[in-house]
């Protein structure tokens, strides 16, 4: 009875244990793959506010359900008027959280077991990106305009970003405007880290797909950075300038086909005043 005794006390703390245990699994690569490119441009893990707030110890400041509906709809807990959730919208300045693909309720805890293991760390790997603090230059400005501008390419083939967007003094019609103008966009994100991080890997539904594929170099980001810091310092939006511009040109190319093929069928009606002529003579 005593052995009985003994080992059904030992099955009963090893199954209780077994919960325990099991949250205690040191978070998958997909969690941390997902984190990394979905998370990790907006928040560092002990290093400091990003656009959005360091998530260390974010549990003990939340509880986790919020937590969760938080990363399955942002927008709609902050519009929903929870207090807290809008003191988080006035820190980042009135910018909201990007609702991320693929997001449910069993990878928003996965996330949040990847924060809390991350949080217990000395130094997380997500403390933050440790950029180059050298100071920027006037070459590094010029590099940068070529690379937003599409004349240098990006080492890893991505595109331009003038496709999308514009920023600045751009030549010609300016850039793209599927995405929004940038010349203030390093004041918007409060500084260098926090614009360095943002584009080391832009969570942006557009943007992932395919800057995900191929990031940026070091040297590049700190190039844009140089770039943008250059433009908010003295551009001015290009939006107006850039419609009037082409609406010029488009009136002007217009008077030119017309004078084109006024030139080409110069002779469209000779035919049918000769024979009128030559009736009228007889």
């Amino acid at each position: 009875m005593r052995i009985t005794s003994l080992l059904l006390a030992a099955s009963a703390v090893l199954l209780s244990a077994a919960p325990a245990a099991a949250q205690q699994q040191p978070p998958s690569e997909e969690t941390i793959a997902f984190f990394k490119a979905n998370c990790a441009s907006c928040h560092t893990i002990g290093g400091g506010r990003l656009t959005g707030p360091d998530l260390k110890g974010v549990a003990a400041r939340q509880d986790r359900d919020w937590l969760i509906d938080l990363l399955m709809d942002p927008r709609g807990v902050v519009d929903s008027g929870d207090p807290y959730a809008r003191q988080l919208l006035e820190d980042a300045r009135g910018v909201y959280m990007n609702a991320v693909p693929g997001m449910t309720r069993e990878r928003a805890g996965k996330l949040l077991d990847l924060v809390a293991a991350e949080s217990e760390l000395e130094r997380s790997q997500f403390a933050g990106m440790i950029t180059n603090d050298r100071p920027l230059t006037a070459a590094d400005v010029v590099a940068g305009a070529a690379l937003f501008q599409g004349s240098k390419r990006f080492a890893g083939g991505a595109p331009a970003c003038a496709g999308c967007h514009s920023a600045g003094d751009m030549p010609f019609f300016g850039g793209g405007r599927l995405g929004p103008d940038l010349t203030a966009v390093y004041a918007r994100m409060e500084g260098r880290n926090p614009l360095a991080a943002w584009l080391s890997s832009p969570p942006s539904v557009v943007m992932q797909p395919v800057y995900g594929r191929r990031p940026l170099t070091s040297d590049e980001i700190l190039q844009l950075v140089a770039f943008f810091k250059d433009t908010a310092s003295h551009g001015e939006l290009q939006t107006s300038r850039a419609s009037l511009d082409f609406l010029l040109v488009g009136f002007g190319v217009a008077a030119l086909i017309l004078a084109l093929f006024d030139f080409l069928w110069r002779n469209r009606f000779r035919s049918v005043r000769r024979c009128l002529l030559e009736r009228s003579q007889r």
